[in-house]
């Protein structure tokens, strides 16, 4: 013989239901209720311009930063090269091809080698944490970049701090 009414499979699935239901229509195209402006496609390509501006001034402070500690250690130089190369290379894909002048110099260097290299991995988690904060109002295609960016600097950071402990000073 067969329950009649409501179950508890029956008003579990009702409520699944709903809740996807409801999950599905808040996914829609536009930017209602995501706390994000709509901004027109002028301000949006202004916004992505300045973004990457500072993203790649950003990169501009850290290779000039390499340079420093290059010129301070020459030693060093072949250790810091792939990674030099890599904050280039972020700078040519954030800044979309657009060279950036020279960034003026961070200051001095100490001549402490350990330290220089832990001064220069602080510097790559600046531009890492700089560039996770642009996320925050970075188009989706400029985020995903930049999240890229900044766990490459990210990855910097722990590898200048590692090569900081193993270097003799």
């Amino acid at each position: 013989m067969r329950r009649t009414g409501t179950t508890r499979r029956g008003a579990l699935t009702a409520t699944g239901a709903l809740a996807l239901g409801a999950v599905l229509t808040g996914c829609g195209e536009d930017d209602k209720g995501t706390g994000r402006p709509v901004l027109t496609e002028a301000e949006a390509v202004r916004a992505d311009k300045a973004l990457r501006r500072a993203a790649a001034h950003t990169g501009a402070l850290a290779l000039a930063h390499y340079d420093l500690v290059t010129e301070a250690h020459p030693d060093a130089a072949a250790g810091l090269a792939p990674l030099r190369a890599a904050v280039r290379q972020h700078i040519g894909a954030v800044g979309a091809g657009r060279t950036q002048p020279p960034a003026a110099a961070p200051g001095p260097v100490s001549t402490d080698r350990p330290t220089a290299l832990k001064e220069l991995a602080a510097a790559e988690r600046r531009r890492a944490d700089a560039h996770a904060e642009a996320l925050l109002t970075a188009e989706p295609e400029l985020a995903r970049l930049l999240a890229s960016v900044a766990a490459g600097a990210a990855a910097h950071a722990y590898l200048l701090t590692e090569l900081a402990k193993e270097t003799p000073s």
